[in-house]
């Protein structure tokens, strides 16, 4: 069973044990009897209290396993979620005028403890009896000393949940001094420098480093390395914590994962959504502003009016990017692909016009609307540009875990002409730190760059 379906399966139990201890106090509250009169007002508020007590649950941790793993964690977050649940549905009872009021407060007092001891009961039946094989997480652990043993210790404690130990990287190997086999009961498997041929041996999906300031190159590496397809987890220092968020608890050892660049299910769909919708209207509402630039282009220049390119788009799957046409026909025919320039002379003079003030990039409402760009990501770059990036740059592969955006981070932060190295850092930057609000503040700083005309080629 996975982590999904054991939460699935305790959701389920939930509210079924929950509203059965609510039947259950209504019998012995009445001595066998379901009053109508009464039991009518808990039939209304069955499924806003099914829902507090999941939420609460939820709130409490009861439904991470990792969370829950000794009897007195589930008996304290029992109790509290619990009660928490009783009182919520106890206002509302109160409030929710005269077709609750019938709810007993005596019937939520029984209630209250009948669901301590079903939901506790069930929760260490399952404890001590359940067999679940949970997926494995194969831990490798970077660091030899105290504090890496007992992170591996505590990792070990978790078989249950599917923690396995594969061994210990030696993060300071002296060749003077030959290294020890093993440390406590865990293996040394190699050295810092061997980090991905012994992942790939022990089939390791997971890398956590004890100590991520004395191994801040390993630490990088490890990101950057386009083989190592795996969850990479620091113990944080204090300044680790005060910038970042701790992902996870192993004992009482905090966490935090600095692999991870996707989204939360929520934001893509929203962000979709939102795509879709305003380059739609957006579209419809630049027409009349595209008719005239395409009469201009065609006046000055002739046909074609619109310029199409291959661009590497996310997942380094391929697409054809549209553009009003602002330079000469076959402008690199002779010169090849190259990145445009100030003045260059292969721009016309109504094509300095529309990129000043980027109309020229309208027709990308298209991509936005087929789903290959979004309003903000990634500026989408050339196969030729790509390959050599990908050669020269390290991390350069993450900025395609995202599809590419018509602005972004790196478009109003930095000036057109920056290196792709430094573009790179506010691509991940994005990547990394994405959220709805971060999107409306580089939409907000696009049209300051587009009223302006700043930073245009």
């Amino acid at each position: 069973m996975s982590r999904g379906r054991f939460i699935a399966f305790s959701i389920v139990v939930d509210a079924l044990l929950v509203n059965a201890g609510f039947v259950l106090a209504f019998l012995i509250r009445f001595t066998g009897r379901l009053p109508a009169y009464n039991f009518e007002a808990y039939l209304i508020l069955a499924p806003v209290l099914t829902v507090l007590f999941v939420t609460t649950a939820w709130v409490y941790g009861l439904y991470d396993p990792e969370r829950s793993d000794t009897g007195w964690a589930v008996v304290s977050r029992v109790i509290v979620a619990t009660t928490l649940g009783i009182l919520l549905t106890a206002a509302i009872a109160f409030f929710g005028g005269t077709r609750t009021a019938p709810f007993a407060r005596s019937t939520m007092l029984i209630a209250w403890v009948l669901d301590l001891a079903i939901l506790t009961g069930w929760r260490l039946a399952f404890l001590r009896l359940g067999r679940i094989k949970w997926p494995e997480q194969r831990v490798l652990v970077v660091g030899t000393d105290r504090a890496s043993l007992e992170l591996a210790e505590k990792v070990a404690e978790r078989e249950r949940w599917g923690w396995k130990v594969s061994g210990l990287i030696d993060e300071c190997v002296d060749p003077r001094h030959p290294a020890p086999q093993s440390v406590g009961a865990f293996p040394i498997l190699g050295s810092v420098e061997d980090v991905a041929r012994v992942a790939a041996e022990t089939r390791a999906n997971r890398v956590i480093i004890a100590s991520p300031v004395a191994l801040r190159e390993v630490v990088e590496s490890l990101v950057l390395a386009n083989e190592l397809k795996m969850r990479i987890d620091v113990v944080p220092d204090l300044y680790e914590v005060f910038i970042g968020t701790v992902d996870a608890i192993v004992g009482d050892v905090p966490l935090m994962e600095i692999s991870r660049a996707t989204v939360p299910r929520y934001y893509a769909v929203l962000k979709r959504t939102v795509d879709l919708v305003f380059a739609c209207l957006l579209l419809i509402a630049t027409s009349p502003l595209l008719l005239v630039s395409a009469v201009a282009i065609a006046l000055q220049d002739g046909f074609p009016l619109v310029f199409s390119q291959e661009r590497v788009g996310k997942d380094l799957k391929r697409f054809r990017i549209h553009k009003l046409r602002t330079m000469v026909k076959g402008a690199e025919e002779i010169t090849g692909p190259v990145l445009a320039e100030e003045d260059d002379t292969r721009i016309t003079t109504v094509g300095h016009f529309l990129r000043r003030f980027r109309i020229d990039e309208l027709p990308q409402l298209v991509n936005i609307i087929r789903g290959e760009m979004s309003f903000v990501g990634p500026r989408p770059e050339r196969p030729f540009f790509v390959e050599r990036y990908l050669r020269k740059v390290p991390g350069y592969r993450e900025r395609f875990n995202v599809k590419p955006g018509a602005t972004g981070l790196a478009q109003v932060s930095g000036d057109y002409a920056t290196d792709p190295e430094r573009k790179l850092k506010y691509d991940l930057i994005y990547i990394y730190h994405q959220s709805p609000i971060m999107d409306i503040q580089i939409v907000t700083e696009t049209l300051q760059v587009v009223l302006t005309g700043r930073g245009a080629r």
